[in-house]
């Protein structure tokens, strides 16, 4: 599937109060000007395989177009899609470096890149498109929350989905990273034992009260610069979001993510997202496409609006 032909759906009208996603979002070109948000696919499962988790999320970018395209658009939104990186014959790191100089790019005419996933291993691309853009300036704390069940802080010598926090953190001292949503039974003692020594701050799934989630939020964001939000969607409940890798047996109510993605908008310190683990083959209903697809459109209209 073409990145057009993933764009497309009902039209009830051209007036802005018919607009919906599809109608909005147009190929980038360099230029698009400041605060336009940039879709970026990356199409990867390779890290996935690594990490001995069910392949399919390669497929996941096209599909959370397609989700979003049918949704109502704000009238005066500015999209764009810089189409997709695809990572192909095991060669990961490449594909991470490709997507770091695509967002730093973005980063660097002042867009809000929204990266599409692919499994996790994307998170170590869209940091270092962070790193290494203009928008961090000498001294500036990068804070990345996380919410996801799963720390993704593996002591794996091959980088994988499983490995891309630790792999920052090993090398950047200027990074604070926070979790919500981490699920006790899936991860190990080793991995806990590497948050803390790296002094990571994670709420369980099972403490994740709305209240208690606002004020992690806030206490981690007093501390950081930059922010990057990472979404990766077993966080949720199986029932929800059925269609990733590793379901969740447990997860984190809907509106409690929602509400957290609400909140670091609003904050003013958001300079980039990511979606990470939409497995299209595992959906049911494309009920993961679509609670990941209405993460996204809010996130966006809030962001740039």
């Amino acid at each position: 599937m073409t990145r057009e032909s993933a764009w497309t759906g009902r039209i009830d009208g051209t007036a802005p109060e018919h607009r919906r996603w599809h109608q909005a979002v147009t190929s980038y070109t360099p230029g698009a000007g400041p605060a336009a948000c940039v879709f970026v696919g990356f199409a990867c499962e390779e890290g996935v395989r690594r990490n001995k988790g069910r392949p399919g999320a390669a497929q996941g970018p096209d599909a959370l177009r397609r989700a979003l395209a049918p949704m109502a658009a704000a009238a005066d939104l500015r999209a764009f899609d810089a189409g997709t990186i695809a990572v192909t014959d095991e060669r990961l790191e490449d594909g991470q470096r490709q997507l770091g100089e695509t967002v730093s790019a973005l980063l660097d005419e002042g867009a809000f890149p929204v990266v599409l996933g692919g499994g996790h291993e994307v998170a170590y691309g869209t940091y270092l498109g962070l790193a290494g853009s203009a928008r961090r300036t000498p001294g500036s704390v990068i804070g990345i929350l996380n919410l996801d069940a799963h720390f993704d802080l593996r002591p794996d010598p091959e980088p994988s989905s499983g490995t891309p926090f630790r792999q920052i953190l090993e090398a950047d001292d200027d990074v604070r990273y926070a979790v919500i949503g981490i699920s006790e039974p899936s991860n190990t003692g080793i991995l806990f034992d590497t948050a803390d020594r790296f002094g990571v701050r994670y709420l369980l799934d099972d403490d994740c009260e709305p209240p208690r989630v606002a004020a992690f939020i806030d206490d981690f964001l007093a501390g950081i610069d930059l922010l990057y939000l990472t979404i990766d969607l077993d966080v949720l409940p199986a029932s929800v979001a059925p269609g990733v890798s590793a379901p969740a047996a447990y997860g984190v109510a809907l509106s409690t993510i929602q509400a957290a993605c609400d909140q670091v908008t609003a904050s003013g310190k958001l300079t980039i997202t990511d979606v990470a683990e939409l497995n299209p083959r595992l959906d049911v209903d494309d009920r993961t496409a679509r609670t990941a697809a209405r993460l996204v459109h809010r996130i966006v209209t809030r962001h740039i609006g």
